[in-house]
Parts: structure tokens; C-alpha cells; sequence
């Protein structure tokens, strides 16, 4: 008897997939759990502990690929899926799993999905309601109660990954560093300026001269890296674009502290556990915060905040301006493990 998951589309919020899983783990322990993942968020779906094989299918969210998503079916039919667990709520994602023949489909009421979800919970995330709970649900009946609290969610890093990053790409802060996810795909209003940045390169600099600064994120995030090493004045090494998800997050296990916007990569470090300040602006950490114990918030709560706009409607973006460096090196120093700066790599 195995169990499918359809997994979602983003990685942040592949992230907050993960307690279902466990959870779904933990009522059968003998059901072997597989997943469908777009390539994009693969790498998070596979360092679910509970994951025993993942999919990697090139589907996207805008399109509907009906002969791709026969061909996923044909390929779920034959590994002979009891159940399925569709989280993203668009149609799409629940159709090659009814095509597919089956039996149970699980999820949310979502968009124009009767008849492909037999198992359907109610519609969508009230504002009061974390995405681990939102997803979370889904391993009970529609309706019953959820546990007083879900588990935060957990990542697990290949250590062969680990040690091929921290003998190639990490090779230049072979003394410990702290990483800088500088990036937020939204749009400028989640985004720390890296003049911030920057500065806060250089407070670390000061108060711990051996640590290097890295900066990780996608191709789109490349050129702030690149602004962030011009302001600091300081040999930042600058490999947002330059490394798989599954490297990145490698990277992100090692790092002795992160300093992260409200993104994807936040939520992979809080997952990984590594001591982590979050800068939010527009957004809301009441809603999407980094769940870790270890994990650091700020944000100023503006009159104006949150305004969840991917600019900001009154031309100040004071929600992020307002933040000073100063803020972030106090809240990272607290956290931060300076004797234990790069974990040991088993060979």
C-alpha cells in the first residue's frame, strides 16, 4: 500500500509540506510515501526524511500538458498508489492522480476539482492559519480537530552534498561564514536593501574577522550579491545563481548563522535548523514565520505593514528601510555559534 503526495509548486511551501508527511508516516509506518515534484523543488521534496522516492516531473502551474500528465498517470498506475495527497489547489495538479485510477484522493476544495478529490477538505487557508496546518489537515478526516500543534518542519541534508560543497564551493571561508539569502522572488517590498546588507557585512567583518560572508539564491538574485560585495568592500563570496537547490541547501546546513528575507530559502533554514535571523517587510511572520526554534524575526509592524504588495503603495518601503544592521547583528549574535562554525564532514 503506497502513498502519493503531490507536492507544491513553491519551495517555501514545499517546506511546510513536510509535517503531513510525518504525519502521514507516523499512521502508517509500512506505507512507503512517494512524491510528485516539479524539478524547481525537488531537492526539498527528497530531504523529507519520510520520503521514500520522488518524481521529478517538468509540470507547470500555467499550462496544462495533457499529454505529459497522461504519461505521470500511466507511471503512478503502474507503481499502484492506494492513496494520493494533492496540495497544490489547482485542477491540474489533480488530474494525472484521477486518470490514474486512484482510489483515494485527498485535498482541499480548491478549483473546480469535484470528482477528481474524493476526499475533500474545506476551501481555503484562513488568514489565521499556518500553511503546516493548512497541509497538515489533510491526514485527518474533513473536519476533525488537528493536534494542539503540528511539528515544525525538518529537512535533512545529503552528507555527501555537504562535503562536496564544503571541499569545492566553500573552499574560500574554509573558517566559517554566515550566509545572506538576499533575494525574495515577490518582489522588492520582501527585500532588504543591500546597502543593509552590505553594512551588516561588514559589523560581522568587525566583531569576527575570520568568518567569510556568502550569498545564495537564484540566478535572478546574482546581481545583488554582486551589489552587496561592491558596498561591503569586502571579498563576499557571491554564488546566488552558481549552485544547484540541493548545493544551497548544503551550503545553508553549514552555515554558523543565515540572515534571510521572507523567501523559500528562509524557510529551508529553519527547517535545516540552522541559526537563522528572518527580515520581513510587506509580509506577515504571524502567518508565514520560519518555524525552528532557533529562528529570529524582525520586523517593525508599521501602521502601514503588512501590505503584502510586491511594491510598496506609498514609495518608502519604510517596513524594510527602518531595519538597521545594527538590529540584525544583535539578533544574529545571540544565535550564532562561533566555536562551531562549520559542522564536521564524515568523509
Amino acid at each position: 500500500m503506497r502513498t502519493l503526495l503531490i507536492a507544491p509548486n513553491w519551495i517555501g511551501d514545499a517546506v511546510m509540506s513536510q509535517p503531513l508527511a510525518a504525519a502521514l508516516h507516523a499512521q502508517r509506518p509500512d506505507s512507503p510515501i512517494d512524491a510528485v515534484a516539479a524539478p524547481h523543488v525537488a531537492a526539498v521534496v527528497n530531504a523529507m526524511p519520510e520520503i521514500d522516492t520522488v518524481l521529478s516531473m517538468p509540470l507547470t502551474r500555467r499550462s496544462l500538458q495533457l499529454r505529459d500528465r497522461w504519461r505521470l498517470a500511466a507511471i503512478l498506475r503502474e507503481r499502484g498508489y492506494s492513496r494520493c495527497y494533492v496540495l497544490p489547489n489547482n485542477f491540474k495538479s489533480a488530474l494525472a492522480p484521477w486518470l490514474a485510477g486512484i482510489p483515494e484522493r485527498i485535498g482541499h476544495r480548491g478549483e473546480a476539482r469535484h470528482g477528481l478529490i474524493n476526499r475533500m477538505h474545506r476551501g481555503g487557508k484562513s488568514k489565521d492559519q499556518l500553511m503546516v496546518q493548512f497541509y497538515g489537515q489533510l491526514a485527518w478526516e474533513p473536519g476533525a480537530p488537528l493536534p494542539e500543534k503540528m511539528p515544525d518542519p525538518v529537512l535533512k541534508t545529503d552528507p555527501a552534498i555537504q562535503a562536496e560543497v564544503a571541499a569545492g564551493l566553500l573552499a574560500p571561508v574554509a573558517n566559517g561564514f554566515v550566509a545572506f539569502c538576499p533575494g525574495a522572488e515577490y518582489g522588492p517590498a520582501k527585500r532588504w536593501p543591500t546597502r543593509h546588507f552590505a553594512a551588516l557585512a561588514r559589523l560581522i567583518h568587525d566583531r569576527w574577522p575570520h568568518l567569510g560572508i556568502v550569498c545564495l539564491g537564484g540566478p535572478g538574485d546574482r546581481s545583488l550579491g554582486t551589489e552587496i560585495r561592491a558596498l561591503s568592500a569586502l571579498p563576499v563570496l557571491n554564488l546566488a545563481g552558481e549552485t544547484t537547490l540541493d548545493q544551497a541547501m548544503a551550503i545553508l546546513s553549514l552555515a554558523g548563522g543565515v540572515v534571510s528575507n521572507d523567501s523559500g530559502l528562509m524557510h529551508v533554514t529553519a527547517a535545516l535548523r540552522r541559526p537563522l535571523v528572518a527580515v520581513f517587510g510587506s509580509s506577515d511572520p504571524r502567518h508565514t514565520p520560519p518555524l525552528a526554534p532557533d529562528a529570529a524575526v524582525q520586523w517593525l509592524h508599521l501602521e502601514c505593514s503588512p501590505c503584502f504588495a510586491r511594491t510598496c503603495p506609498l514609495g518608502h518601503t519604510n517596513c524594510l528601510n527602518d531595519i538597521h544592521p545594527a538590529m540584525i547583528l544583535d539578533a544574529l549574535a545571540s544565535r550564532i555559534n562561533t566555536d562551531a562554525i562549520q559542522p564536521p564532514i564524515s568523509p
